[in-house]
């Protein structure tokens, strides 16, 4: 591994923690600044998400008082870097805790593209397998 390469795949490693540190904490502008102008999360069971707006949208209305908590792991399984580009493949636990409500776990892969501008990576493509809910496990 080159020391580009490695310096590449410490950034990668860096932006996952920021984003699942600002997605716990309901940052949307630190996971704004994570992002592409033109982002587009592929989910199962719903249309493409596409642009920094409609996410934005989407993370402040989970972010709302009286909405659930996040809380989550991304366990990183491979990064790939070709030049400006990267993909990085997850493996993603995110637990919800409703208000009044019992807490459900859904888990699954992610692959992710990121683009790097300016010099710093930003996530420009996901697409999310998280499967159906599973019972909590712990608490």
């Amino acid at each position: 591994m080159t020391a580009a390469m490695h310096e590449d795949e410490r950034a990668i490693r860096d932006l996952v923690a920021a984003w699942m540190t600002a997605t716990k904490a309901g940052d949307v502008e630190a996971v704004l600044a994570l992002m592409t102008e033109d982002v587009v999360f592929l989910v199962t069971g719903h249309p493409p998400m596409i642009g920094k707006a409609a996410f934005a949208q989407a993370m402040r209305a989970q972010s709302a008082p009286g909405s659930p908590a996040f809380d989550g792991t991304s366990e990183i399984r491979e990064i790939n870097v070709a030049g400006d580009w990267a993909s990085v493949w997850t493996k993603l636990t995110v637990t919800v805790t409703p208000p009044a409500g019992t807490p459900f776990t859904r888990s699954g892969h992610t692959l992710s593209v990121l683009r790097k501008e300016n010099g710093r990576w930003r996530l420009a493509r996901d697409a999310n397998m998280l499967s159906a809910p599973e019972p909590f496990a712990g608490g």
